[in-house]
Order: C-alpha cells, then sequence, then structure tokens
C-alpha cells in the first residue's frame, strides 16, 4: 500500500515482500493526495494512472485497487481507515507498506501504528525498509531533482527502469511533417517534467495496429521557435510510417542531448533535427 509515484526501487522492494501464495494486490490512492491538498501547486507527479497502471501489471501485480482519494477520506482518523477501508471494505489479511508511510487524519498513523491496530482488526503488517542508492533514500523527490536536471540515466538508476511519459497521441499543429520529421504529440499535463530538450528515447506503441518497440527523438517543452506555447513532448520515431492519432505511447527518456533553442531560421532548424537524430541512434544503439 502507498502512492507509487514512479514505482521506484524502494516501492518494488515492497512489491517483492508482498508476493506470496495469496494473489499481489496493490492499495493506491487516486489522485494523489497532494493534487487534493495543494491543488494550485505545480505539478510533480512523476507518472500518471496509465503509466502507473502500466508499470505495476510489468512487475506481476495482479490487482489494482485505487482509492478515490477526497476530503472525507481524508478526514478519516487513522482507526477508522484501518477499520473501514481496509478491514471492513477490502478484507485485507496482510499488508505491506514502506517504513516512511503515513496514514489517517493529518498523517497522524504512522507504519508502527499500522501493525497494532492491523492487529487489532485481523490482519497482519509488514515494514519494509527505506532503500538507499549512494546512501541516500531512494525517494521520488530525489529522481525529480535528477530528471529536472537533465540527468535521465540517474533518475533510471533510482527507478528501476527508465522514466517514461505515457498517454494518447493527440493531434498538434503538424509542423514536423512540413520538416520532414512528423512526430507524435502528447499531453504532459499535471506531470513533473524533465529538464525543457530534445531526448534520445524508446517508444513503445501499446495500441492499434502498429503496436511494438521503437526507437526516436523526442522535444520536450515549449517550441521556442513558434511562439508562446503549452509544454507537450514531440516524438520522432526511426524508420516508422503510419498513423498514431488515438493509440497510446509509452516514451521512455534515455539521454539528454540539448536544451531547446530559438534558431535562426528553419533550414538551420532542420539541419540541427538531422544531427539530433544522428546523436540519439548512436546512442541507443549502444544500449
Amino acid at each position: 500500500m502507498g502512492n507509487f509515484d514512479g514505482v521506484h526501487l524502494g516501492h518494488q522492494a515492497v512489491i517483492d515482500l508482498a508476493r506470496g501464495s495469496a494473489p499481489l494486490g496493490i492499495i493506491t490512492f487516486e489522485p494523489h493526495p497532494r493534487e487534493v491538498f495543494a491543488p494550485d501547486a505545480p505539478p510533480f507527479r512523476l507518472m500518471n494512472a496509465e503509466a502507473r497502471l502500466n508499470r505495476l501489471a510489468k512487475l506481476g501485480v495482479q490487482h489494482l485497487y485505487e482509492l478515490p482519494f477526497d476530503k472525507a477520506l481524508a478526514a478519516l482518523t487513522p482507526e477508522e481507515f484501518v477499520r473501514e477501508v481496509l478491514a471492513q471494505g477490502l478484507g485485507i489479511s496482510h499488508v505491506v507498506v514502506g517504513a516512511d508511510f503515513c496514514f489517517g487524519k493529518a498523517r497522524a498513523g504512522m507504519a508502527r501504528d499500522l501493525q497494532s491496530l492491523g492487529k487489532a482488526h485481523g490482519f497482519a503488517t509488514t515494514i519494509a525498509d527505506l532503500i538507499t542508492s549512494a546512501d541516500q533514500p531512494i525517494s521520488s523527490s530525489a529522481i525529480r531533482t535528477a530528471l529536472s536536471d537533465g540527468r535521465p540515466r540517474d533518475a533510471a538508476a533510482m527507478l528501476g527502469h527508465w522514466h517514461r511519459i505515457e498517454g494518447e497521441v493527440i493531434h498538434g499543429e503538424k509542423r514536423g511533417r512540413e520538416l520532414g520529421y512528423p512526430t507524435a504529440n502528447m499531453s504532459v499535463a499535471g506531470l513533473h517534467l524533465p529538464k525543457h530538450g530534445v531526448y534520445a528515447v524508446k517508444a513503445d506503441v501499446l495500441s492499434g495496429p502498429h503496436k511494438g518497440s521503437y526507437n526516436g527523438a523526442a522535444s520536450l517543452g515549449i517550441r521556442p521557435m513558434f511562439g508562446v506555447n503549452q509544454p507537450n513532448l514531440e516524438t520522432f520515431l526511426f524508420d516508422f510510417k503510419g498513423d498514431l492519432y488515438g493509440t497510446h505511447l509509452s516514451i521512455a527518456f534515455v539521454d539528454y542531448l540539448r536544451p531547446e533553442l530559438k534558431f535562426d531560421g528553419l533550414p538551420t532548424l532542420i539541419t540541427q533535427m538531422a544531427a539530433d537524430c544522428d546523436k540519439a541512434r548512436t546512442i541507443l544503439a549502444a544500449l
């Protein structure tokens, strides 16, 4: 049980402790509690609900319980949460949480409280130790910092997988097609964004007739060549032909190539895009 934002190595340690004779299930919260308590704060999520679902499925999770997090759920005391949600609502027999897990009104309940309350309501609790990297606890905050700095490989070392943005391919302004580099456009709303710029990426097409894995180059940001725009993700898939509108993609950030730039004209931009793609091909071929 937890938020599992990023499904990093610490989360995976919790999941591994929960594996056993019973079907493996995850209890999490949607939306993330911080979105309820601080709706006007800058986006902080590493992954949306779709990406979390896909990552948990890859780890063998058979059941996902997304508890609707709202003011009513937040108002439950720790004892009420354990009794009404975990014992009476879900009927669990054993739960595993990280050592820093908090629950109940004002986050008053700690992991050790879950042990004693769970015992009183008929289920056992295992507390997973925090996982460290370079003597520092692995956390979503540390991963966000690495991504903000343009260090996707450092983020991946803490995640245990490439950082990904997932979602539906939407219609854009089709400038890439006009420049000879047609891109798949995706919204990044609600997410903590990696450093704006151009990346070498691996892309998985998750639905539609072109399902499969591809290499590519992606631009994340506001497209300064073309005025003021909302941030989005535009991915050019190498050696691909086809229509991806409406399909779902998973874009893995492998290496940061360069920052966003405003060029003095389209020919210069096109030359740079060719160089970006060549560099991305070289990097991805070495994986």
